[in-house]
């Protein structure tokens, strides 16, 4: 495929801002997009490059030419754009000439998704056409399935028309985070999985087509032929959840500076306008920001319902965020639902968690605060589990969220003493102080539960009043000693 191609694809009308007959023919080998000022060290040499314009501003002159020499120094195909400004300014067009990278525009009608949709498509098609691997596939039906690909037919009726044409068993297509995306049967099998494209980036991405009996050999070959036709959907759904994490990225970059323009950013991530937002943060421990975004959308493509989600490097976390066009409950449960699969693809120490904050208006502060409830939540959660801010009703959840730092330090500075004591006794002055406030404070109650005489429960409670300094005939006193008890380290072994 070269770039005048895509001035020949129907419904898209893109345009020429500047190119030349020669510009024109570089060939295309793949699609990225971008709203950073200097997007160089993410791109490929060959790839259409889509930007909204989102960096430009008419006061900054130097902006296009920067943007314009990163792209040459990348080795581009072509930019287009046009977007947010409803033109292509003239100074990016005077900087793509100065630079000779063919510049095409494309009418804010026309979404990004859509022009990544059709060229993945048309490109490898193209290429899978003269692919030996296809040959298994018989010509005639091969233009099929091609046909269906191009018409954007689900990935249920391709599989479906694939699997009655070719006399193939039962099949299922799934990601690589375990979602269920075709099936022409109940049932996913869990044996002899062939990849679809090329890998993805995390253990999350990538497709599988997985038979679902054990493929006989010649059935195995055809199968194989059949997922490198299918390559095309996979690429394309890889393409699209990238400039969907771009877009979403954008979003949250202007609710985190509080800038202008954040309604019609959350528009274009596809969140209805006015509707409350779920928030959500997850973190994968030995993990990347990329693993993190791609295991939480893959998660809530399980709800059917408006998402975005961009990866979270802050304070050096391997993260990402979300926002969910659905109430907490509902999101809380397809994460829980989803989790055991997501957490099956990473190994025993690369522990996923989830917070879930509170439904909020899409209000820059309102958001914001929401996010931060979803990141305590997120923190008050062991790993490879989900928590909602609406479960943090106790003193005990409440601290599971605190840095273990901080509540190790809390717990020796209050009880060292006491500790100190049952070390070089044979009595437990903390286990007497966690049994008093189990029963109340009942001298009673706490000396049956101990088995001991309540006059023995007296005289411990004064000593470890006098230890601690606290007297726990003060409630502000027992919750303080109350809590220092749910601060204890986990034990070791």
């Amino acid at each position: 495929m070269i770039v005048g191609d895509l001035l020949e694809l129907d419904g898209l009308h893109i345009g020429v801002a500047w190119a030349t007959p020669e510009l024109l023919g570089r060939r295309v080998t793949g699609v990225t997009s971008t709203d950073l000022q200097d997007p160089a060290r993410y791109l490929q040499r060959g790839e259409l490059v889509l930007t909204g314009l989102v960096w430009w501003r008419p006061g900054d002159a130097d902006a296009p030419v920067r943007f314009a020499n990163a792209l040459r120094s990348a080795e581009v195909a072509a930019l287009a754009g046009e977007g947010t400004h409803g033109t292509v300014p003239e100074a990016l067009v005077t900087a793509c000439r100065t630079h000779g990278i063919p510049l095409l525009s494309v009418p804010s009608g026309t979404s990004f998704r859509a022009v990544t949709d059709r060229i993945y498509l048309r490109l490898w098609g193209d290429l899978q056409a003269g692919s030996p691997g296809v040959a298994a596939v018989p010509e005639a039906i091969r233009r099929e399935l091609v046909g269906l690909m191009h018409s954007d037919a689900p990935p249920g009726d391709v599989l479906g028309h694939a699997v009655a044409r070719l006399g193939l068993p039962d099949c299922s297509v799934l990601t690589g985070g375990g979602r269920l995306l075709a099936t022409t049967a109940e049932g996913t099998g869990s044996r002899g999985a062939v990849p679809i494209g090329p890998p993805g980036d995390s253990p999350f991405d990538g497709w599988l087509l997985q038979p679902h009996v054990e493929p006989a050999p010649d059935t195995a070959t055809v199968l194989h032929g059949l997922a490198e036709l299918l390559a095309p959907l996979a690429t394309r759904a890889r393409a699209t959840a990238a400039a969907r994490r771009q877009t979403a990225a954008r979003a949250l970059h202007l609710l985190d500076q509080d800038g202008p323009g954040l309604t019609d950013a959350l528009g274009a991530c596809g969140l209805p306008d006015g509707a409350p937002l779920t928030p959500v943060s997850v973190r994968i421990e030995g993990g990347s920001t990329l693993w993190a975004a791609a295991a939480l959308a893959d998660a809530l493509q399980r709800l059917d319902a408006p998402f975005a989600v961009a990866p979270d490097g802050s304070a050096g976390a391997a993260g990402a965020v979300g926002l969910v066009a659905a109430p907490v409950a509902g999101v809380t449960g397809a994460l829980r639902d989803a989790w055991p699969a997501l957490q099956s693809r990473l190994t025993a120490r690369r522990l996923l968690r989830a917070g879930v904050g509170p439904a909020v208006p899409p209000d820059a502060a309102a958001l914001r605060g929401a996010l931060v409830q979803a990141g305590y939540a997120l923190e008050s959660r062991a790993g490879g589990t989900v928590g909602s801010s609406g479960e943090l009703d106790s003193l005990a959840a409440l601290l599971r969220g605190v840095p273990a730092e901080v509540t190790a330090a809390f717990h020796a500075r209050l009880l060292a003493p006491l500790a100190e004591h049952d070390r070089q006794n044979g009595v437990s002055l903390l286990g007497t102080l966690g049994t008093f406030l189990d029963h109340d404070g009942s001298w009673s109650r706490t000396a049956e539960a101990l088995h001991i005489h309540v006059n023995t429960v007296h005289y411990r409670i004064r000593r470890i009043e006098e230890l601690t300094g606290r007297s726990l005939a003060r409630l502000e006193d027992r919750l303080d000693l109350r809590a220092a008890l749910l601060c204890a380290p986990p034990r070791r072994g």
